[in-house]
């Protein structure tokens, strides 16, 4: 358990300046719901049998839960790996890297909660859904952080800089956005794109989201939420090896 206290580190620090981070993780979400929910949805017909506006809100919350967790496992985590030497310094302490990456995935995966149960909240009042199923999204959330962290500290791993991770929103984040069913149903998109997009971790936690905020129990909960920890503890391995390599050098 000696991540707790990287865990700790990053809190005490993050708690100064939690409201502007909460409201400013809170812009963009609103943005899409209000602008494409109503602006766009008023044009459009009904989907899986629901207004426009009820469909887009998952993935809202799993794009927004996406991004707040890449971009702590990415930016905040190489300033403290590389620009502040905070790795460094704790590698001093009687806690290993190992501590340190476990650390960082929960940490950057806590702050995608918070950022996804305050849009969850605002779905809630917004009469979006009504359902007490709309809870377990909270626990799909998290699951999507964690994923999403660890794929992140991939990328952290490997940065000579911070233009580095511009090849991760470019070539990976952008598109899995478009092909993981946020938008419109995956089924719009050719057979194959379709296939390869149920394979990335975002259509996972929008398959899940979308079944929960409409009241449902997803369809193959199991294999997604076993993806989604599959992914984790994977990508969390490579991680910890690059790092390791990386510190070593």
């Amino acid at each position: 358990m000696n991540w707790i206290a990287v865990w700790q580190r990053n809190f005490f620090v993050w708690r100064k300046t939690a409201l502007p981070a909460l409201l400013g993780n809170l812009a963009d979400p609103m943005i899409y719901m209000f602008g494409l929910g109503y602006g766009l949805g008023g044009l459009l017909p009904s989907l899986e049998g629901q207004p426009y506006v009820a469909f887009l809100s998952a993935g809202v919350i799993c794009a927004s839960t996406m991004n707040a967790a890449s971009f702590e496992a990415l930016y905040s985590a190489f300033a403290r790996m590389h620009e502040q030497k905070t790795w460094e310094a704790i590698l001093n302490t009687p806690l290993g890297l190992a501590d340190i990456l476990l650390g960082e995935l929960i940490w950057a995966a806590s702050k995608a909660l918070l950022s996804g149960a305050a849009i969850l909240l605002v779905i809630a009042l917004m009469g979006l859904t009504k359902s007490s199923l709309a809870l377990w999204v909270l626990p799909v959330v998290f699951l999507m952080g964690l994923a999403f962290a660890a794929l992140g500290l991939i990328f952290t791993a490997l940065a000579s800089s911070y233009g580095f991770f511009m090849y991760y929103f470019t070539l990976f984040i952008t598109p899995m956005t478009l092909i993981s069913g946020v938008f419109f149903p995956a089924d719009q998109l050719p057979d194959w794109l379709a296939a390869l997009g149920a394979w990335l971790p975002l259509a996972h936690g929008v398959a899940l989201a979308r079944s929960l905020l409409h009241g449902n129990v997803p369809a193959n909960a199991f294999a997604h939420v076993a993806a989604l920890i599959a992914i984790t503890i994977i990508a969390w391995r490579i991680a910890l090896m690059l790092a390791h390599r990386r510190l070593a050098g």
